[in-house]
């Protein structure tokens, strides 16, 4: 992966991780938690949402190791359950929020893309493929695909039951009362039980599980051209 291609896929990933806390501040809001609102984290400002960890150093330490995928992921939303009537079940709607708006902003760049690709010339893929227009348009659907990819990734990564992670707080509404307790315990060392996981390449089989998953979105016509 080229510098510029490093620097185009960030552009696409920012506003991936972006979309996923905001939703996860806008259900708790609409559910009747203030928090995130009054901290100003309803909002699309990347600053706001920037984690040292997550949306710096997981990246930069990706690219260092020339990892064949790139992910990381923002500052998390504050989120009081005590303001819902029922906490489990209100954690459990704010935790799916975020994968559900990934999925949604997946599907909806690649209809938007898939039709958007039909106007472009023949020409752009072979005879004219490195003249400014086509370059432009390669540009514009590697950067379409990209988002396309990160969303993807970032709802099933997601989902990954270990805290801090949405996939816990699915987990933890089905539990019994004891496995509940259980995965609060577990919280305070779930950075730790993810990070090992991340760099023992404990992500591959995930990764290998979604890979079909945005080739099948995209089409061939859309990979050859932001791609190749």
């Amino acid at each position: 992966m080229s510098l510029v291609d490093i620097a185009l896929s960030i552009v696409a990933l920012f506003p991936a991780i972006i979309f996923h806390e905001v939703a996860h501040g806008y259900v708790a809001f609409r559910l009747g938690d203030p928090t995130a609102k009054a901290k100003g984290r309803l909002t699309f400002n990347p600053i706001e949402h920037v984690d040292l960890m997550g949306t710096i150093i997981v990246p930069l330490l990706l690219v260092v190791m020339r990892s064949p995928f790139l992910f990381g992921w923002a500052k998390p939303v504050p989120v009081n359950p005590q303001y819902f009537l029922n906490p489990f079940k209100g954690m459990l709607y704010v935790a799916i929020a975020g994968p559900a708006t990934n999925i949604a902003l997946a599907l909806a760049t690649t209809v938007v893309g898939r039709i958007a690709i039909r106007a472009v010339p023949d020409s752009f893929f072979f005879a004219d493929r490195y003249t400014l227009p086509a370059n432009i348009t390669q540009v514009i659907f590697f950067l379409l695909g990209m988002f396309v990819i990160f969303n993807i990734i970032l709802a099933f990564f997601n989902m990954i039951p270990v805290p801090p992670l949405d996939g816990s707080r699915v987990l933890a509404y089905f539990l019994p009362p004891a496995g509940r307790r259980a995965m609060i315990t577990l919280e305070r060392y779930g950075f730790f039980i993810l990070l090992a996981i991340i760099l023992l390449g404990g992500l591959q089989p995930l990764f290998g599980l979604i890979d079909g998953i945005p080739q099948a979105l995209l089409g061939i016509r859309w990979l050859f051209l932001a791609f190749h």
